[in-house]
C-alpha cells in the first residue's frame, strides 16, 4: 500500500507544470535526519532537476551515446553474471552492494525491466518490489543491529516537452533505489573532494547480508 501511494502521488504531481523533479525518500533514525519517531516517507517536488540527479542523468546519457546501451542495464547484467555482490533476488528485482560503494553496506535496488519511471510498475511488480524492500531492509536491520539509514528513489524527472530536454531518457535511464546506512560520518576530505573513504569491501558486505536470515 505504501509503494502504491508513492506511485499515485508521482502520477498526480506530474500533471502540475510547476514541477520538474519529484523526490521520494525515507530517513530512518535520528542520525539519518528523521525528526519524527513514527515510520514515514517524505516527498518533495522541485521546480528544477536537483544537481545530483542531473549529474546522474547526464552520466547515463553520455554512456548511452558512447555504448548505445543503458548503463544500469549493463550494471544489472554484470551483477547477475558475477553474483558476488547480490544480496537478494526475486522475479523482478535485485538488491546488491555496488562495485564502487561510497559507504559501508551501501545497497542499490534495480528492477530487471528497463524503464526510467517508478510509476510505470504494474501490480505484480509492486508486489515484487515490496518483497524486495522488506527482505533487503530486514537483512540490513538484523545484520547491523537496526542501523539508521536513508533511502532515496531515483526516478526520471518530469518531462514537459521542450527542445533538447532529456530526449533519450526512455533509453538511457533506469529507475532505482539507493539505501545508505549511516555507519560512518563524512568529514573534511569527503566534503572537500567529493571522494569517499569506504573501509568495507562491497563483496564482503553483500556476503554478510546475503547470509543473514530474516
Amino acid at each position: 500500500k505504501v509503494f502504491n501511494v508513492y506511485k499515485l502521488r508521482l502520477l498526480d504531481l506530474k500533471h502540475d507544470e510547476r514541477f520538474r523533479y519529484i523526490l521520494i525518500f525515507k530517513n530512518e533514525g535520528k542520525s539519518a535526519g528523521a525528526s519524527l519517531s513514527h515510520p514515514h516517507s517524505q516527498l518533495i517536488a522541485t521546480p528544477v532537476t536537483p544537481i545530483r540527479i542531473r549529474e546522474e542523468l547526464m552520466g547515463a546519457q553520455h554512456y548511452y551515446e558512447y555504448k548505445d546501451r543503458c548503463i544500469f542495464c549493463d550494471i544489472l547484467r554484470e551483477e547477475l553474471n558475477q553474483k558476488e555482490r547480490i544480496i537478494y533476488e526475486n522475479s523482478a528485482f535485485i538488491s546488491f552492494c555496488p562495485f564502487a560503494s561510497r559507504f559501508p553496506f551501501e545497497i542499490w535496488i534495480l528492477p530487471k525491466r528497463h524503464h526510467p519511471d517508478f510509476d510505470s510498475m504494474g501490480n505484480d511488480e509492486l508486489y515484487a518490489f515490496s518483497d524486495m524492500m522488506k527482505i533487503t531492509l530486514g537483512k540490513l536491520s538484523k545484520a547491523l543491529n537496526a542501523p539508521h539509514y536513508n533511502y532515496m528513489l531515483h526516478t526520471a524527472p518530469v518531462r514537459w516537452p521542450r527542445r533538447g530536454y532529456w530526449t533519450t531518457i526512455e533509453y538511457d535511464f533506469h529507475w532505482h533505489v539507493e539505501i545508505i546506512p549511516r555507519l560512518v560520518h563524512l568529514a573534511g576530505f569527503e566534503w572537500g573532494t567529493g571522494f569517499y573513504i569506504n573501509p568495507t569491501v562491497p563483496e564482503e558486505a553483500a556476503k554478510y547480508l546475503q547470509e543473514t536470515l530474516v
